[in-house]
């Protein structure tokens, strides 16, 4: 069992985080992965899971943190069937943070996000808060959507819509067993950009092994907030399929500075599955050759041995950037472990 002391001894004996990157000297490090410098674990909360952290300023300077959450007595997959998205405030990104409130709650049957709420995603936008996440009807992959919550503050009240952002794709395309892990860009006037996650019912279902199915990314388009949202017709605009070994990516945070976009995203095999990715993009649909984001976590931080139950240990997954005056200065991740082994937040200071 990891008692809080050994945990805190363990973090005691951390490495200069500059040291730990000659320990993969092979893996072609992109300018954003030399900039980061580890922090601290986050929102460690008794009794829960915590995965998901998406952050935002307040005009008051305040760091506001939407995340999923999920009793631990469902174990690590109760995201699929009993997440939801709660809220916290911070002074500074590396907490403490209070917890305030439960934002997003399953509606129950009869709703398109009966079952789960996650993968949160926080932006302003035409001059209110957007709150973009995962929904499912039947606490099962086939019916994850994405849609959409607004509200005038970050304290709500929140709006939500009868109807999801948008649907999974027509049977047999590449897009058609579901849409989540949303990224969103209001691009200019009238021109609204929804980043998603999907993959092939097909190939969901025949695949061997932990990994099932193929994930890849799409782009759907619309002239208005809350859509109608068209594919674009040149998806999948990230797919890794050919290169063999079921390589692929998923939660990926795509923003736009200046003229050019850039992605950061979970490797799922292109490099390793303990890595991130990094890619750059002139027009937000054909991207340069992935980089890395971020390492495994042992070469940032050493913790106690994984306990059984949990077996994702030592990699950081959902990343989010905060973002201040359009560039990003810490990074949010999720993963594995901490005092109360489970899961928690982790955060990374961005050097400028």
């Amino acid at each position: 069992m990891i008692t809080r002391r050994s945990f805190l001894a363990c973090m005691s004996a951390l490495p200069a985080w500059q040291q730990l990157y000659t320990q993969v000297p092979s893996l072609p490090l992109s300018a954003f992965a030399q900039k980061l410098q580890p922090q601290r674990r986050i929102l460690e909360l008794p009794g829960y899971f915590v995965w998901c952290n998406a952050p935002i300023v307040a005009p008051d300077g305040k760091i506001h943190v939407f995340f999923s959450r999920w009793k631990d007595t469902y174990g690590m997959g109760g995201w699929i069937h009993k997440s939801e998205i709660a809220h916290a405030i911070a002074e500074h990104p590396t907490g403490p943070y209070e917890v305030t409130e439960t934002v997003l709650a399953p509606r129950g049957t009869g709703h398109w996000d009966a079952t789960t709420c996650h993968n949160p995603h926080i932006q302003y936008v035409d001059g209110q808060y957007c709150l973009f996440y995962m929904g499912n009807a039947n606490g099962k992959t086939d019916t994850k959507r994405i849609g959409l919550a607004t509200a005038p503050g970050l304290n709500g009240p929140w709006t939500r819509y009868e109807q999801p952002l948008l649907e999974a794709g027509k049977a047999g395309t590449w897009d058609d067993h579901c849409t989540t892990n949303p990224s969103f860009i209001k691009k200019g006037k009238n021109d609204y950009w929804l980043y998603y996650k999907s993959w092939n019912t097909a190939d969901y279902t025949q695949a061997k092994g932990s990994i099932r199915g193929n994930r890849k990314y799409g782009l759907a388009t619309a002239s208005s907030l809350l859509g109608p949202y068209e594919r674009y017709e040149g998806n999948p605009i990230l797919d890794f399929s050919g290169m063999g070994q079921n390589q692929q990516l998923e939660d990926a945070f795509i923003y736009r500075s200046g003229r050019k976009f850039h992605l950061i995203a979970r490797d799922m095999g292109y490099f390793n599955h303990e890595v991130g990715l990094w890619m750059d993009s002139t027009n937000g649909k054909k991207w340069d050759a992935p980089q890395v984001a971020y390492l495994p976590a042992s070469n940032y931080i050493q913790e106690p041995p994984p306990p059984a139950h949990l077996k994702r240990y030592g990699r950081f997954e959902r990343p989010q950037l905060l973002l201040e005056h359009g560039k990003p200065t810490y990074l949010f991740a999720a993963m594995q472990g901490g005092k109360y082994a489970t899961s928690s937040g982790f955060v990374f200071k961005i050097e400028a």
